[in-house]
């Protein structure tokens, strides 16, 4: 609790911060904020098509039909 009460402060500073800029800093701010996430979206998908396209190369993926995922499944 003591760690969550930490967190909601520090990130109520950080709020505060903020709203104390000026409008064009704001916007300035988001946009930066966006164009970092956007970034990081980007990096973490294409970690998952190579972790996705390892799995496939080494075998630990399965291909098939929608039959054959739901008679798998049935058999689990």
């Amino acid at each position: 609790m003591l760690v969550q009460n930490l967190k909601t402060s520090n990130f109520q500073q950080i709020i505060d911060l903020v709203e104390s800029l000026s409008n064009e800093d704001q916007e300035q701010l988001v946009s930066i904020i966006q164009k970092r996430l956007r970034e990081k979206q980007r990096k973490e998908l294409v970690e998952a098509v190579n972790e996705s396209r390892q799995a496939f190369i080494t075998g630990e993926v399965k291909t098939g039909t929608i039959s054959d995922l739901m008679a798998e499944l049935e058999e689990e």
